[in-house]
């Protein structure tokens, strides 16, 4: 049986911690995911406009195994200037990969575009960095999704986009997803409440609505391609406690990557930049042979349904702040 952990955050993973900034006047934020100790990580992109960082070396003929934290941000390309917020911080801590009597800390980050939210953006000096450096400072098992962190400014087709979070747990082992959700497509299904999720949902993790009662398979949904608001993407997290190798998170990562296919209508569109992180701690030991192949199946399945309901419980937590220029779910649908 599958069953969400007792936070239903991806901190449900033990020894991964999240932080949130954010900055109201700019609409915008940051959120970092961290642990005790460095994390076997690898990443797979599948929207047509990225903004990483420090990607590549995720691949698993790269040379170093393992990473301090990874940054979730706003800001399109300025909201990179937060990782050096989190180098700071892990530089501080001594933490990081060790070179020639040097330790230098690694954080890959990715960004969403929210620069047309209504926020103030005439910034001088980027705030980014600050932001990053708050986050990973308050980075804590405990943390808040909706209208937080790098969802604080996120926009989807017809509604407010947010922070989401969730997490399960099978045979032992505990999943865990962490999205920034600002696509080009919808996740309610026509002009109704329903999230295209429901089907993934536990309990009433967003509203237990269940499916929309009819559903147009014909009818194009509403998206952001417009003159003035085209810019989108879903920036994740995903993480397990099994002990995997990067080949082994990288396929977890691109599993995953159908769990915003499942919450989001289009998905993966030229104008995304959908990037989705695989992290593992190693606590638990997975099998060999068949064995592993089988659970890494599980667990790839596993990351795809945490990051469906992530999608949906980051817009259903989404909170009304005045001057936004798309409602709530909660204040449409509430």
């Amino acid at each position: 049986m599958i069953a969400p952990g007792p936070r239903n955050l991806i901190t449900d993973v033990k020894g991964l911690r999240v932080g949130n900034a954010k900055d109201q006047a700019i609409r915008s934020g940051v959120t970092v995911l961290t642990a005790e100790a460095p994390f076997t990580a690898s990443v797979h992109v599948m929207g047509g406009a990225p903004g990483t960082r420090e990607t590549e070396l995720l691949a698993p003929d790269r040379t170093v195994q393992a990473v301090d934290a990874i940054v979730l941000s706003g800001g399109s390309a300025f909201g990179l200037d937060a990782a050096q917020g989190v180098t700071e911080g892990l530089r501080a801590q001594g933490r990081g990969f060790a070179v020639l009597g040097m330790t230098v800390p690694i954080v890959p980050a990715a960004i969403i575009f929210d620069l047309a939210n209504g926020g103030v953006k005439d910034w001088g000096s980027s705030p980014y960095p600050a932001l990053g450096r708050a986050a990973f400072e308050a980075a804590s098992e405990t943390f808040a999704i909706g209208s937080e962190g790098a969802g604080t400014g996120a926009l989807i087709a017809d509604l407010k986009g947010g922070l989401g979070s969730a997490s399960a747990v099978w045979n032992g082992y505990t999943v865990g997803a962490l999205v920034a959700a600002n696509p080009v497509g919808q996740v309610t299904v026509g002009d109704g409440p329903h999230f295209h999720a429901a089907p993934c949902e536990f309990g009433d993790e967003f509203g237990g609505l269940g499916p929309a009662p009819s559903f147009d398979p014909g009818c194009l949904p509403p998206t952001k391609v417009t003159a003035s608001d085209r810019e989108a993407t879903a920036i994740a997290v995903v993480a397990t406690d099994a002990a995997l190798t990067k080949a082994q998170a990288a396929r977890m990562a691109i599993m995953a990557h159908d769990g915003i296919a499942r919450a989001v209508w289009p998905s993966h569109a030229p104008m995304d930049g959908d990037t989705v992180f695989a992290v593992a701690t190693g606590a638990r030991p997975i099998g060999s042979g068949h064995a592993a192949t089988v659970e890494l199946m599980w667990l790839g399945h596993l990351a795809a349904l945490c990051l469906a309901r992530a999608m949906a419980r980051g817009i259903y937590h989404a909170a009304p702040t005045p001057g936004d220029v798309k409602p709530a779910w909660r204040t449409r649908f509430g």
